[in-house]
């Protein structure tokens, strides 16, 4: 029996995932983003996360399971899971013979099949959602958007990096890795663009010297649903969110938000 919330009550259920790997020399650690196609109705050019909405075969896949997580989450890890290695070629939550190699016949497999089940038998592979951390859940709820993501974020850690990764070129254009401050760096630039959510959380990421860090936060404070909304500071109008959510910056003026 198939689990598909209704998207007009709970909006459209979607999973993205934030990839650590090893800064160079000691540094901050680096993450994974992707720039969205321009085509894209949703964050059309922006700098996000990999990730994207879950399907259907993900929560049917998430009920088969079974285990300790209930079959809505996962669903949701499931479609992490899948959009990363469609996106990008990484295989992560997953355990089994995995190499580079077995990563593109995959990243193939499933861009032919279009759910990870069939690649899990193909491949004799087993999911291992141990390797995803919850984050975060952003709902930015908005009558006037017909198309509102209920989205949640997740962490995993890839340690060296030492791994190959591809745009699919579809929904993204480019892959790149970078540390969470240089991605606000760049955005203050004008060299990528973030939407609203992204920008929090990146500052949020920044705060951490390594991946064990982020991690140990994310067990520390419970994953609350975080819905933006407008208020007033000095007579001007801001887009805000909570003050005890773990993240250091709550909001910005309404004017500058990248709309996506």
């Amino acid at each position: 029996m198939s689990i598909q919330p209704d998207p007009s009550a709970n909006g459209i259920p979607a999973a993205t995932v934030v990839i650590f790997r090893h800064g160079e020399d000691a540094g901050p650690p680096e993450i994974l983003m992707t720039i969205r196609s321009r085509e894209m109705v949703f964050a059309g050019g922006m700098a996000v996360f990999p990730g994207g909405r879950v399907d259907p075969a993900d929560f049917d896949l998430g009920a088969r399971i079974g285990g300790p997580l209930d079959p809505d989450e996962a669903g949701h890890q499931i479609a992490v899971v899948r959009e990363t290695l469609e996106e990008t070629g990484l295989a992560i939550g997953l355990s089994g013979e995995i190499d580079a190699a077995k990563a593109r016949a995959a990243r193939d497999y499933l861009q032919q099949t279009g759910e990870l089940a069939p690649v899990l038998d193909h491949f004799d592979w087993e999911l291992d959602l141990d390797q995803l951390t919850p984050f975060a859940r952003w709902f930015p709820k908005n009558e006037r958007i017909p198309r509102v993501y209920d989205t949640r974020f997740y962490l995993a850690d890839l340690g060296t990096g030492a791994v190959e990764i591809e745009a699919d070129l579809s929904e993204n254009t480019h892959l790149f890795w970078t540390t969470a401050q240089g991605a606000l760096d760049a955005a203050e630039r004008g060299e990528i663009k973030v939407i609203f959510p992204t920008r929090r959380n990146l500052e949020r990421l920044a705060l951490f010297g390594s991946y064990a860090e982020a991690k140990a936060q994310a067990e520390a404070i419970p994953v609350r649903t975080i819905t933006p909304y407008i208020g007033d500071r000095d007579g001007q109008t801001w887009l805000e969110i909570g003050e005890d959510l773990g993240y250091p910056v709550t909001g910005e003026p309404l004017d500058t938000v990248a709309r996506g």
